[in-house]
């Protein structure tokens, strides 16, 4: 995995792309030429999210060093992390602060699918494995435009099986995958597509596409989130360590389904927007706090009264907790509850824009009362502007990837760039705090 240090920020991140002068023509080459130039930072958004933040070493505060068990999967969505974030396909900026995915519950699961499942060294009969089905299906090296995909069942998701099966298995045998359970039988799961595009360095487009690939109608909760790193609970002074930022919803006339207002005393201003129709679409805002909940991790360092898993405790577990009451937190999602129909795509779409500073153009981000960016809003150009943005991955391609090579190597190819652009991620490195 990419790992993108505080001390790294300045510098965009990196790929063996073609950029002489007769490539630089498409628009992929010219925005990285830009990020070079230091004249856009096309970079400053990416997939950069971890996949796993849990059972690391850099999590681990162990007397007996045993990153593997001290902050495991079950403790993820209560526990507060110090070094970095984690979640389902998604996105932040390159130093972590502000973050992005998506949550989905389908109805049966013990917890909210906030991050994805797996093993950890010694529970799998061959290491540590992660036990889903996703894909990275497109990417280009800005981050401009993204595409990947989680295939999520109808049915209980098999946490317990996939964690005994392969305890109980030796070395010498197969490893016990999802597709070796009843988990996807008969088709019944959803195909959740997660796209971003990039209007500009900041403005961060993001459009899911869910797909019901069974034979029934079937319910689906989604929750796109957005929260904050928790950099002030730590009590240090090394770099990443900030004041308390905020986020809170402010609703007008103009604005009926509400815009998360965040401020950040580095990042600056950003305002999230999540779709609604009044009708299918038609979320409820919930807040809470980026905070470790001490019921689940007592003697843990916390200094709220909401915490990290107040979402699933409403939507999981049904609780009524006062996230769908609250307008402020440093963690927010907008929750859907939708049937989608088998072969009737559903599409949900939000959007993150924001004013940050630069020096060069005079702009200053400070903390506004209100909503400053009305024509920010998602519509019908929303979606011409993904289509600008794979067109523009399709050029970039074009010229990067040999014509010698037959279609399928270059969907390969092209797969494989994906695949490096998708997992870069970001950590804190910060070894005299580690130490």
């Amino acid at each position: 995995m990419r790992v993108i240090s505080p001390n790294m920020a300045s510098k965009a991140p990196s790929m063996c792309f073609p950029t002489s002068e007769a490539l630089r023509a498409t628009a992929e080459h010219q925005r990285l030429l830009d990020s070079k130039k230091r004249r856009a930072n096309w970079q400053r958004w990416g997939t950069y999210l971890s996949e796993r933040q849990w059972g690391t070493v850099r999590e681990d505060y162990s007397e007996n060093q045993d990153a593997w068990f001290y902050l495991p999967h079950d403790h993820a969505r209560s526990r507060t992390y110090r070094w970095g974030e984690d979640g389902l396909l998604g996105v932040c900026d390159r130093q972590g602060r502000l973050c992005f995915s998506f949550a989905f519950w389908n109805t049966r699961d013990p917890i909210l699918k906030e991050r994805l499942f797996g093993l950890s060294g010694p529970e799998g009969n061959h290491g540590e494995d992660v036990k889903e089905c996703y894909y990275y299906l497109d990417g280009t090296p800005t981050h401009s435009y993204m595409k990947g995909l989680y295939k999520y069942p109808h049915a209980r998701f098999p946490y317990d099986d996939l964690a005994s099966t392969n305890r109980a298995r030796s070395r010498m045998e197969d490893e016990h995958e999802i597709l070796d359970t009843t988990a996807f039988a008969n088709d019944a799961y959803f195909d959740c597509q997660i796209e971003y595009c990039k209007a500009d360095p900041n403005d961060v487009l993001i459009r899911l596409t869910v797909f019901n690939r069974g034979t029934s109608p079937a319910v689906l909760h989604i929750l796109p989130q957005l929260w904050y790193h928790n950099s002030w609970v730590w009590g240090c002074t090394h770099e990443g360590c900030e004041i308390k930022p905020r986020m809170k919803l402010y609703r007008n006339e103009l604005e009926p389904n509400g815009v998360v207002v965040c401020d950040h005393p580095t990042l600056g201003h950003f305002e999230f927007r999540a779709e609604s129709d009044q009708g299918i679409l038609n979320p409820r805002w919930l807040f809470t706090e980026n905070e470790t909940n001490p019921s689940r991790h007592p003697g843990a360092i916390t200094s709220g009264t909401a915490f990290k898993d107040a979402f699933h405790t409403y939507v999981v577990g049904g609780e009524v907790n006062g996230v769908d009451t609250r307008t402020h937190g440093t963690k927010c999602a907008a929750h859907y509850v939708v049937i989608v129909d088998p072969l009737k795509p559903l599409v949900l779409r939000c959007r993150l824009s924001g004013i940050v500073p630069d020096k060069e153009s005079g702009i200053v981000a400070t903390p506004l009362s209100g909503v400053a960016m009305a024509d920010r809003k998602i519509d019908p150009v929303f979606d011409d502007l993904f289509r600008l943005r794979i067109r523009e991955a399709d050029d970039f391609y074009d010229q990067v990837i040999p014509n010698s090579l037959n279609e399928d190597q270059r969907n390969i190819s092209r797969q494989a760039y994906a695949g490096l652009i998708w997992t870069k991620q970001f950590y804190y490195y910060v070894v005299d705090s580690w130490i």
